[in-house]
């Protein structure tokens, strides 16, 4: 039975990656050793994204938005990473990414509100990082 408050103070967490730019590029690195030893894996995977990122029926463009919005319903911050550095290099603006992000909330609620502030951290690193180079 809970009798007042706990003797601890609880402090909120940033579950925000500091740099999305330094996870991908971790994530990358990890991953050359399954390219190492399971190369086909890695080799189908790779082809398995190039088509279903292709420009068909829907652009790259709009799929990445897609996938970014799957990002933030499976949680993943190094999927949050690549494809926010996609959308930069595909020149989305930061209302198609929210929009895409309030699609996301939509259908995961309360836990996908939370973690679309991850996902608009790593769209505004690389559209900042991107504008500093040119």
């Amino acid at each position: 039975m809970y009798r007042g408050r706990p003797e601890r103070t609880l402090r909120v967490m940033n579950t925000s990656p500091s740099s999305f730019d330094a996870l991908t590029r971790d994530v990358s690195a990890q991953l050359a050793g399954l390219r190492t030893d399971l190369p086909f894996v890695m080799k189908g995977f790779g082809e398995l994204s190039k088509a279903s990122l292709a420009s068909g029926a829907l652009s790259e463009k709009t799929k990445e938005l897609i996938a970014l919005a799957l990002g933030v319903a499976a949680h993943c911050d190094a999927c949050l990473g690549f494809h926010a550095r996609a959308l930069v290099r595909l020149g989305a603006t930061r209302r198609e990414v929210e929009e895409a992000l309030a699609v996301a909330v939509y259908m995961g609620g309360g836990p996908s509100l939370m973690y679309s502030a991850n996902a608009l951290s790593a769209f505004t690193e690389f559209a900042a990082s991107t504008q500093s180079v040119s």
